[in-house]
C-alpha cells in the first residue's frame, strides 16, 4: 500500500461523525497542515480527542471556527476562548478528561485494554456516573478506553518506510494516538530513505503508520509558518 499521499487525500479517509485523535500539546507536535485540510472541507459532526484546541484561529481552534466539530474530549480548553464561547452558545459538546487520564486511557485503547481504575477525578462533576470499585480499601473510579476512527500525529521526520522520529515534547499525546485509531495519518517535517534512522531514535515503527503526509508548515524561530500552498 502507498503510504505517502497528498495533504488533500486525507478528505478520502475521513467521513462525517468520525472520531478524530489529534496530536499536540498547545500548538506543540500538532498536524498543523491536516487541520488545516480538514477545515476547508465540508466535514461535519467531527468529534475531536485532543488535549486542548489548540489557540483562536490556530491549530484546531480553525477546525472549530469552521463549524466542523460537534465534540471535543480533552484537558483543558481555556487557551481558546472561541471554544468557550461555542460551548456556552450550546455549539459545542466538551467532555473534560484530566491529562494524564486522557495520556492513559489512549494508550490502553492501542494495546486493547478495556479501561483502569485510578484515583483522579475521584468525588469531582468529572467522576460523577462512573463505576467506583474498592481495591485494598482505597476506592477508585473506572475510566474507559479511548479509540478513535482516525489519528492525526505529526512527527518530525519519517523514513520511507513510515518509521516517525519525535522533536522533543511533540512526543507529547502523538505516540499513543498513532497506536489507538483504524486509521493513522502522518504529517512530517523531513523524509529520508530508510536504513538512514538509528532505531533508537525511531519511536513509532512504521506497521502503526497507515499514511504519510509532508507539512506545508517550516520552522522558524520555533515557530511553524505556512512555506507553500495547500495541495
Amino acid at each position: 500500500m502507498k503510504k505517502f499521499i497528498q495533504s488533500s487525500d486525507i478528505l478520502k479517509l475521513i467521513k462525517d461523525g468520525d472520531t478524530l485523535l489529534v496530536g499536540g500539546f498547545g500548538l506543540s507536535g500538532t498536524p498543523l497542515t491536516l487541520i488545516d485540510e480538514i477545515a476547508s472541507s465540508s466535514l461535519k459532526n467531527l468529534t475531536v480527542v485532543s488535549n486542548n484546541l489548540g489557540e483562536p484561529g490556530k491549530g484546531l481552534g480553525k477546525l472549530l471556527l469552521s463549524g466542523c466539530l460537534k465534540k471535543a474530549v480533552g484537558s483543558y480548553f481555556t487557551t481558546n476562548r472561541d471554544a468557550i464561547k461555542a460551548w456556552k452558545e450550546g455549539h459545542l459538546e466538551i467532555e473534560l478528561i484530566p491529562q494524564g487520564t486522557l495520556a492513559e486511557a489512549i494508550r490502553c485503547g492501542g494495546a486493547g485494554i478495556g479501561g483502569f481504575y485510578t484515583k483522579t477525578a475521584l468525588g469531582t462533576k468529572i467522576g460523577e456516573g462512573k463505576e467506583v470499585k474498592e481495591i485494598d480499601g482505597e476506592k477508585y473510579i473506572l475510566e474507559k478506553a479511548i479509540k478513535g476512527d482516525v489519528s492525526l500525529i505529526k512527527s518530525m521526520k519519517a523514513d520511507t518506510l513510515g518509521n516517525l522520529v519525535y522533536e522533543y515534547t511533540a512526543r507529547n499525546f502523538n505516540p499513543v494516538m498513532a497506536t489507538a485509531s483504524k486509521i493513522v495519518i502522518a504529517e512530517v517535517d523531513e523524509i529520508v530513505e530508510a536504513g538512514t534512522l538509528s532505531p533508537y531514535e525511531i519511536v513509532t515503527p512504521h506497521v502503526y503508520v497507515d499514511y504519510v503526509v509532508a507539512s506545508h508548515y517550516v520552522k522558524v524561530g520555533g515557530v511553524y509558518v505556512e512555506s507553500i500552498s495547500p495541495d
